[in-house]
């Protein structure tokens, strides 16, 4: 089955990609309030212009000149291949996935957790847990580092 990568944004400029089965299936997912961003979870989320990768290499007429015969050349830098990348960002995600998994899931509590350790009132550890975008807001307001995390990255969530 072939996807469709999207580059998508949120409100804050959040960029991140978005893998969809179709132009449709994209819309679907959107207008249901399912696209959400990973960083913020918003969901104000617009479709950012972005070109398609071509692979035209073996249209080159001739070789790139090499660094040794071309002295004031740039150094070419080597990009991942597609195997490299997908193999980093699993690593990526599995070690995000370890660190979630070392926090103390509070549940509804996560709130009244985090204002406790705020003040002093019992000892700081990672913790992780559910809370409105209210309770969010007064958070960052009261100086209380959050952030949000989307359910992929969840073991306990995922379904």
């Amino acid at each position: 089955m072939a996807l469709k990568v999207f580059d998508l944004s949120c409100e804050h400029d959040h960029v991140f990609e978005g893998w969809f089965s179709s132009q449709d299936s994209y819309q679907d997912q959107l207008s249901r309030g399912l696209v959400r961003c990973p960083v913020c979870h918003s969901g104000q989320i617009t479709r950012r212009v972005s070109a398609p990768h071509l692979n035209v290499s073996h249209l080159r007429a001739e070789p790139a000149p090499r660094a040794e015969s071309a002295p004031q050349a740039r150094a070419a830098v080597a990009a991942p291949s597609g195997d490299q990348m997908a193999r980093l960002q699993a690593e990526v995600l599995r070690q995000i996935r370890r660190i979630v998994r070392q926090t103390d899931d509070v549940g509804a509590r996560f709130a009244d957790e985090a204002r406790r350790m705020h003040s002093g009132e019992i000892e700081e550890r990672p913790i992780r847990g559910t809370a409105s975008a209210e309770e969010c807001r007064e958070l960052v307001e009261e100086g209380i580092s959050i952030m949000p995390i989307p359910d992929i990255l969840d073991d306990d969530r995922l379904q």
